[in-house]
């Protein structure tokens, strides 16, 4: 994935949105060029035009360095940058001013009074919705670009300029300056939106997690509680007896030599139900958690008539898949397909969204030993596992298990009756 397309598909999704966002405040600094800059050579003189399309450029890339900088700020990057919103404002009253002094002093003709009035307004009004992107509030940023349009009409009158075309064009100045600051704000809004939602999916997809380890502590726990306590309290009664030089202690003995080998049965149950998982149950989980987490997950193929060594080992290669997919990729859709294909039963789950973050569907996306412990499991029924990469950036992992003869007959009777 070399070139520009590798670059942009090995972003996530909120910094392919932030890289939008930031792209297009500096393409706000082109408009200011072109609508405003380059009129101003056919309507002015060389000497004047100069001028003015120099102050045009030179506020349009400080506009750009701005927002830029406050895009960086938004986002928790960088201090609010005052000195450069204060520098920003004073530019564009500078800048604006001149455009004035120039109509008085460039030259008589209606083109050079609408060169310099297209200056003066587009200026105001580019500084007003850029300097407004550095204020949090509503408020605050409306009253801000009241007073950009408030000073345009009022430097207008001492340089001859009209009082109906004063009044024209502070609220020409109000009017774009506020379409331009609330065009500016919404896509600030949008950002720090998508931002949001990307950290509550990953929050519901550790959560998700947190939630199977805490049931399979909870099971753990519902087992050996009891028993342990009841082991404690005989130990000591079996000491007590003992020291007393009572017979009974070897009973108590025998008694916690009894409740601990029934713990450990119980134990290794409770292990071996959270192994032996029943593949339907994982199927409709790994569909439940995805969905939870905004991944579009589908799921075909029927579990019925699989021995139950088989779901088992496949049901912990779905558990362990759906689990990297939340953890270590930035998938929008999975599929998880079941079907058999001379004489295996073959799972295949697969996800997008990998180039994103370097996550793989299943196992070892993220560097950890999944893959090993799959094929072990898969190996005790004969089973393979293979997993990679699959087009630009998806994950693929295919697990195939052998069936006997009558079984394979059986479960494709059973699928298609």
């Amino acid at each position: 994935m070399s070139g520009a397309g590798g670059w942009w598909r090995e972003k996530t999704t909120p910094a392919k949105v932030e890289t939008y966002t930031r792209w297009s405040f500096h393409f706000f600094a082109v408009v200011e060029v072109t609508a405003i800059g380059l009129p101003v050579f056919g309507e002015a003189r060389a000497a004047v035009s100069g001028w003015l399309i120099a102050m045009v450029v030179v506020h349009a890339v400080l506009c750009a360095l701005t927002a830029s900088r406050v895009l960086d700020w938004t986002r928790g990057r960088r201090e609010q940058p005052v000195r450069l919103l204060w520098v920003l404002g004073a530019a564009t009253y500078v800048f604006a001013v001149t455009a004035l002094v120039l109509r008085e002093h460039g030259g008589p003709g209606d083109a050079m009074d609408s060169a310099a009035a297209t200056v003066f307004v587009g200026i105001l009004a580019f500084g007003a919705g850029t300097t407004a992107l550095g204020v949090r509030n509503r408020r605050p940023a409306v009253a801000l670009i009241a007073g950009f349009g408030f000073g345009a009409g009022l430097v207008s009158f001492p340089l001859g300029v009209p009082g109906t075309g004063a009044l024209i064009t502070a609220f020409v100045v109000f009017l774009a300056g506020g379409f331009l600051a609330a065009t500016s704000v919404f896509s600030l809004w949008l950002l720090n939106a998508v931002y949001e939602l990307d950290e509550a999916r990953e929050t519901r997809a550790r959560l998700a997690v947190a939630e199977e380890r805490l049931r399979f502590g909870r099971d753990l726990h519902d087992v050996l509680g009891r028993n342990l306590a009841v082991i404690a309290l005989k130990s000591e009664l079996a000491v007590q007896l003992a020291r007393r030089e009572r017979p009974e202690a070897v009973e108590q003995m025998i008694e916690v030599q009894r409740i601990a080998q029934e713990s450990q049965r119980e134990v290794r149950a409770v292990v071996r139900g959270y192994r032996d998982a029943d593949l339907a149950a994982e199927l409709a989980g790994a569909q439940g958690v995805l969905a939870a987490a905004g991944i579009d997950c589908a799921v075909t193929g029927d579990t019925a008539g699989l021995p139950a060594e088989v779901q088992s080992a496949l049901g912990w290669v779905v558990r362990e898949a759906t689990t990297n997919v939340l953890r270590h990729g930035d998938a929008g859709q999975c599929t998880v397909g079941l079907r058999v294909l001379e004489g295996h039963v073959v799972l295949t789950v697969e996800n997008d969204g990998v180039a994103a973050r370097g996550g793989g569907a299943g196992v070892g996306g993220g560097g950890g030993s999944g893959i090993a412990g799959l094929r072990e499991r898969l190996a005790v029924v004969a089973g393979t596992l293979e997993a990679g990469p699959v087009g630009a950036d998806g994950f693929r992992v295919v697990a195939s298990v052998p069936l006997a003869g009558r079984t394979a007959e059986a479960y494709v009777s059973g699928v298609t009756s």
